[in-house]
């Protein structure tokens, strides 16, 4: 009996033998468990972490909502300004007769000219007062897209090498910028307000 217990006692005490390719348990860790990373590996997984969570400030969110309202009240006044003039001092009938009834020698029909002629100062006028206050401003920007390719369309039936740097790209671009640029970033507009109005009232 006393045998064994001396036979015990020295298995006890006798080093463990370690694999090749394994590392020595530490006394007190779970085998399983990973060695601890230093310290320069928990900082740079700490500051990777950080980065990947960091949000726009305040400031940027207000630079892009100004840069949003900046070019969406200038694609406005552009547009409501023509269909004012066009509407009050030239009158629907004569910029039918003016711009659209000389091509009526194409094979676009009479009654087409007058309908488009006749209906563009009004969506200019309308459509260009939404885009200023910011109300419906997808909806009204798609009307007046649809004004341009209606212009180009028929600069180019006249004159296929029309120069459109000078009228129809400057307003396409603001257009277009306007309508990629998320609705959140334009945070000063009417459509703004109501939206924030609407969810407060769900809350």
């Amino acid at each position: 009996m006393l045998k064994k217990r001396e036979e015990t006692t020295a298995a006890l005490m006798r080093p463990a033998r370690v694999r090749p390719g394994r590392e020595p348990q530490r006394p007190g860790r779970d085998r399983r468990a990973p060695w601890p990373l230093p310290r320069a590996g928990r900082e740079s997984r700490r500051h990777s972490k950080v980065r990947s969570t960091v949000r726009p400030s305040n400031t940027d969110k207000s630079s892009a909502a100004f840069a949003v309202l900046f070019a969406r009240a200038v694609v406005g006044l552009i547009f409501f300004m023509a269909g004012v003039w066009k509407v009050f001092t030239l009158g629907p009938a004569a910029h039918v007769r003016k711009y659209f009834l000389p091509f009526q020698d194409t094979f676009l029909p009479v009654w087409s000219l007058w309908l488009t002629g006749f209906t563009i100062p009004f969506i200019e006028l309308i459509a260009g007062a939404l885009v200023i206050i910011g109300l419906k401003t997808r909806y009204a920007l798609v009307a007046l897209g649809t004004v341009l390719v209606i212009v180009t369309f028929g600069h180019l039936l006249e004159n296929p090498l029309y120069p459109f740097h000078e009228h129809v790209i400057p307003r396409l671009v603001l257009v277009v910028f306007v309508l990629m640029v998320p609705a959140e970033a334009d945070r000063y507009s009417l459509d703004a307000f109501f939206r924030s109005r609407q969810h407060v009232s769900n809350r």
